[in-house]
């Protein structure tokens, strides 16, 4: 039978992880973005991948324990 709260956890976990690989990709091609007239800097990029990549982590970390 399939726990929804563990098919959640994993889905956002999933989520998460896309995420994280955007900014990634974002830092490491050197993408510029640009939000009305404002250029936005790159470490706003790793903060956001810092903390992506933590939700991801955690995420499935909690499904993982959730299931046994």
């Amino acid at each position: 039978m399939i726990n929804t709260k563990i098919v959640g956890l994993r889905v956002a976990g999933t989520i998460f992880g896309f995420v994280a690989i955007v900014h990634i990709i974002r830092i490491a091609s050197g993408v510029s973005v640009i939000i009305a007239d404002w250029n936005m800097p790159s470490w706003i990029n790793i903060i956001g991948f810092i903390a992506t990549a933590f939700l991801c982590v955690w995420l499935w970390l909690l499904s993982v324990s959730r299931g046994r």
